[in-house]
């Protein structure tokens, strides 16, 4: 049975941040099609809302909380919750606080679609671009700690994942610059 729980944990993941690598990326768009003529801005804005209703309710909202329901599973039926104040359990317990990091972050993709669905666009594509790339950063430390756990030193894992965020900058950067000319 555990290993049921644990596939479908996954599954609700996987599909989990499909959303939240998606809804940033229709925020641009939407954000971009304001520089449009106002027919153009009209439709696309409206097709564009459309798309995002239908991937945060349809699609992210119902993982976000199957991937909670499950974990949690997860956690009680492997006793993982015994090991998380233990010595060999400390990658768990930074697990999880990247975990509540995503759910931070999670609520905070709900306030710019609420903003967004209203006609309020505060944010800029390039700053909307960063944002998107702060589901990647904390899966790339979730996956790390999951699979690497005591094989890699706290401080190598922080150096490794400063260098992808200082990499990843400096590619939007780049971008940016390619897009203007």
């Amino acid at each position: 049975m555990y290993a049921y729980i644990k596939a479908l944990h996954i599954i609700f993941i996987v599909t989990w941040f499909a959303g939240l690598f998606y809804i940033p990326r229709l925020f641009i768009y939407a954000t971009e099609a304001g520089d449009k003529s106002e027919a153009e801005k009209n439709i696309l804005r409206a097709q564009l809302s459309v798309m995002m209703k239908r991937l945060w309710y349809g699609i992210t909202w119902p993982s976000a909380i199957l991937t909670l329901i499950f974990g949690t599973w997860v956690l009680i039926e492997g006793n993982w919750y015994k090991q998380v104040f233990e010595p060999g359990g400390r990658w768990l317990l930074i697990k999880l606080v990247f975990v509540v990091l995503l759910y931070a972050y999670h609520f905070s993709l709900q306030a710019i679609l609420k903003q967004e669905l209203k006609g309020e666009y505060r944010y800029s594509s390039q700053q909307l671009r960063i944002w998107n790339e702060v589901a990647t950063i904390i899966l790339i430390a979730v996956v790390m700690l999951v699979v690497v756990k005591q094989s890699i030193s706290m401080v190598w894992g922080l150096v490794g994942l400063v260098l992808f965020i200082a990499l990843l900058m400096a590619s939007i950067r780049i971008y940016k610059l390619l897009r203007e000319k």
